[in-house]
């Protein structure tokens, strides 16, 4: 089972580069980076919650990706989650379609349909429909990153024959991973991703874990084919090991947005798990 970190990368965060060469120096996997455009005030959505001055100051992780993969040679690279719904589908599949090529085709497209309405609402998406807005962007840039002269007719996301390039480096795109709880997020991953990214803090991965296999074979798909990361990792290696012994294929554990000093000897700390869960 392999280990990697997500993060909110901020301007007194780590750096991408610093937090990237650190992660593949201990034999990491991939860095996943958090997005959020802004965050309205006041705001409805979850009010009384408060998110911390990571959710305002976060970057943007294209940018910050890329900073991490001019940095490193084996590291994965990771959106955790791009907020696909707020951007352009034209031009995120451009974004995507250049990070893998600079990154020599080590990026993965984590990707949610969010949960801020006001944050969403305020980019022109209908929240009500956003997970149908989701689907149709992703089967389009789909069609951008594998055909010369792609087209795409959907409900909310349209556009005509267009040429645009780079295409990726992975062939034919890079993994597209859906973020999300059981069993809505794992429906989609099973309808048009490469895998599923929940929470190991929310629900029971003891209980969905084997039923999203089993959702995975009764659509026909094969559950090998889906690759299985946990967000939230605990800090216990006896249940870091039940989750590798049940076929996680991957866990990410969580760092805040705190400088270098304050990171590296959390790194040291689960550097240890990952070497006795590899053993």
């Amino acid at each position: 089972m392999e280990l990697g970190a997500s993060i909110f990368f901020t301007d007194y965060s780590i750096t991408p580069g610093e937090l990237a060469t650190a992660l593949e120096e201990r034999g990491f996997d991939s860095v996943w980076a958090a997005e959020h455009s802004h965050i309205p005030v006041p705001r409805r959505t979850r009010a009384d919650q408060d998110l911390g001055r990571r959710y305002y100051d976060v970057m943007d992780p294209f940018v910050s990706l890329t900073a991490a993969a001019c940095a490193t040679k084996r590291l994965k690279l990771a959106t955790g989650i791009c907020l696909v719904i707020q951007r352009d589908t034209i031009q995120t599949a451009k974004s995507v379609a250049s990070l893998d090529q600079i990154s020599g085709g080590r990026f993965i497209f984590g990707i949610g349909g969010g949960w801020n309405q006001e944050e969403i609402e305020n980019h022109g998406t209908v929240f009500a429909t956003r997970m149908q807005k989701m689907r149709e962007q992703i089967e389009a840039m789909k069609a951008i990153w594998t055909e010369e002269t792609p087209q795409y007719h959907g409900d909310i996301v349209r556009f005509d024959t267009i040429q645009t390039w780079p295409k990726p480096a992975q062939k034919p795109y890079p993994p597209v991973i859906l973020g999300g709880a059981f069993p809505w997020a794992a429906r989609r991953a099973v309808r048009y991703g490469d895998g599923w990214y929940p929470n190991a803090g929310s629900g029971d991965p003891e209980q969905y874990i084997p039923a999203f296999r089993k959702m995975a074979a009764e659509a026909g798909r094969d559950p090998k084919s889906l690759s299985l990361r946990l967000g939230g990792a605990p800090d216990d290696l006896d249940r870091l090991k039940r989750f590798r012994d049940m076929g996680v294929d991957a866990m990410n554990f969580g760092l805040m947005s705190e400088p270098c000093d304050k990171i590296l000897p959390v790194l040291d700390h689960w550097a240890g798990h990952l070497r006795r869960l590899q053993s």
